[in-house]
């Protein structure tokens, strides 16, 4: 087998273009912060992931929708809602940046922790994330971020498929897996373990799509 290529020496060194990052390489979020070329990307340990181009026009309808209902439901609550690009990082033996080696961008995330939020974003896993899939990313969503997710302790994953109109539900059970929970499709409302009380129509969600 191949040997994997370790990350590089931490340098202070920033990176302007894509092209001068080698996606062979392992990399912590202490390299994440010097990128600055404009693609935006995510890391699942140590590894880079591209994101899809600027989302889709119904795709944007589609967290609108959502987005504002969570928002508006956790008005004067203590939990938090956030949007995408909105940096989640998953440390797993240590807090630092150079120890961190996967950082996502969920399209929505619930924290109601608040000790985990600080000016970069999230450290740790949020309550509730809400992925919405578009062509091209079906792969990553299902099957990389949800390893992510389930491993470190999201209690409730919505996988929201713009061709079926309707939202994949699993929450994570007493043993730490992710169970789906319900399919909810047109006409009927969708609820929450997370957010008891929340009720968000999918009707509403993909309207006129």
């Amino acid at each position: 087998m191949k040997a994997e290529k370790p990350y590089p020496d931490l340098t202070e060194t920033k990176v302007y273009s894509f092209n001068d990052v080698d996606e062979s390489m392992t990399y912590s979020y202490a390299h994440y912060l010097n990128w600055l070329f404009d693609e935006r990307v995510e890391l699942i340990k140590g590894k880079i992931f591209k994101m899809s181009p600027a989302p889709s026009r119904v795709h944007q309808e589609i967290f609108g929708a959502i987005f504002l209902s969570m928002g508006n439901f956790l008005n004067n609550k203590p939990c938090k809602v956030y949007a995408a690009p909105f940096d989640v990082r998953f440390p797993k033996s240590g807090k630092a940046d150079k120890d961190v080696f996967t950082v996502l961008q969920p399209d929505i995330c619930v924290v109601c922790d608040l000790t985990k939020l600080d000016d970069r974003g999230c450290i740790g896993a949020p309550d509730l994330v809400v992925e919405i899939l578009s062509p091209g990313n079906n792969k990553k969503e299902l099957l990389h971020k949800y390893q992510v997710y389930q491993e470190f302790g999201v209690r409730e994953y919505w996988v929201v498929s713009q061709s079926d109109q309707s939202i994949l539900i699993y929450t994570l059970d007493s043993e730490g897996k992710f169970r789906p929970s319900k399919i909810y499709t047109l006409s009927e409302e969708v609820t929450s373990t997370v957010l008891p009380g929340f009720l968000l129509k999918l009707d509403d969600v993909f309207e006129g799509l």
